[in-house]
């Protein structure tokens, strides 16, 4: 990661109260166009409140769908309505929506100055990277040759909310405003995207710091289940994984999609 980039993100992070000073005279000024792809309502309407104006999310939640991408079927993409920005539901992938939202066919403008993908309700450290469905929209971005960054809250069942992912939100301001400072400057990397992660209690968070990405791997475990769904077919498996927030099902006469 470049230099400038880290000393910028230092500098924001570090004098807090300069950070959210700058963040208001960046409010007074001239819109900036952006875009995000999020993981569903709650997360656009936090979005659209914090910073984004344009926004497009997947239809239902495609957690763990890695970087796949819908061909060979037809996209449904249905204006919704979300205060203050234009915004659409679209079916298919996360990677479907960015592409989609880029392409020109959505939105007026041609490029946004930024995509924003997520917020992901599930933590993207470690090899969950390659599974999430989110740090492939900011791929997708990438790919698509503009600026983006990731937002992936560490979502824990029964226990966090959805005021939750508007803190996290909130907590990733500097960073996104620091982002779209090196984006006017030229000086924000072009071969690489920001992965936040957002631990489960976003307002106790004590900073943000520039690190690299975990070896950790997830461990999946199997359990055999009832065959009643697809009686034709011989042995069926559930996954039991809560830290990638979904269950793969496969048939024993078919190779498993991991």
């Amino acid at each position: 990661m470049p230099q400038s980039l880290i000393s910028n993100l230092q500098q924001v992070l570090i004098s807090r109260n300069n950070a959210v000073e700058e963040g208001k005279k960046i409010h007074e000024q001239p819109p900036t166009p952006a875009g995000a792809h999020c993981s569903g309502p709650g997360a656009a309407d936090a979005d659209v409140e914090e910073e984004e104006k344009d926004c497009s999310y997947t239809s239902r939640d495609r957690s763990v769908s890695g970087h796949s991408v819908t061909t060979r079927e037809t996209l449904a993409a249905c204006s919704v309505e979300i205060s203050g920005a234009t915004a659409f539901q679209v079916t298919g992938t996360p990677a479907d929506c960015v592409s989609l939202a880029l392409s020109g066919a959505l939105f007026s403008w041609s490029k946004p100055v930024l995509v924003i993908s997520g917020v992901n309700r599930g933590s993207s450290c470690g090899h969950n990277m390659f599974y999430s469905g989110a740090v492939a929209g900011a791929r997708e971005a990438l790919i698509c040759g503009v600026p983006s960054l990731c937002i992936s809250f560490n979502w824990k069942k029964d226990v966090s909310c959805e005021s939750d992912l508007k803190d996290a939100v909130g907590v990733s301001l500097p960073l996104i405003h620091a982002a779209l400072r090196d984006i006017e400057k030229g000086t924000f990397p072009k071969n690489c995207f920001l992965n936040i992660e957002i631990p489960s209690s976003p307002l106790t968070n004590k900073g943000f710091k520039v690190t690299r990405q975990s070896l950790w791997r997830p461990s999946l475990s199997w359990q055999a289940v009832s065959a009643n769904r697809h009686p034709s077919v011989g042995g069926h498996f559930m996954s039991n994984q809560q830290s990638l927030v979904l269950s793969w099902h496969s048939s024993a006469e078919m190779p498993p999609l991991l």
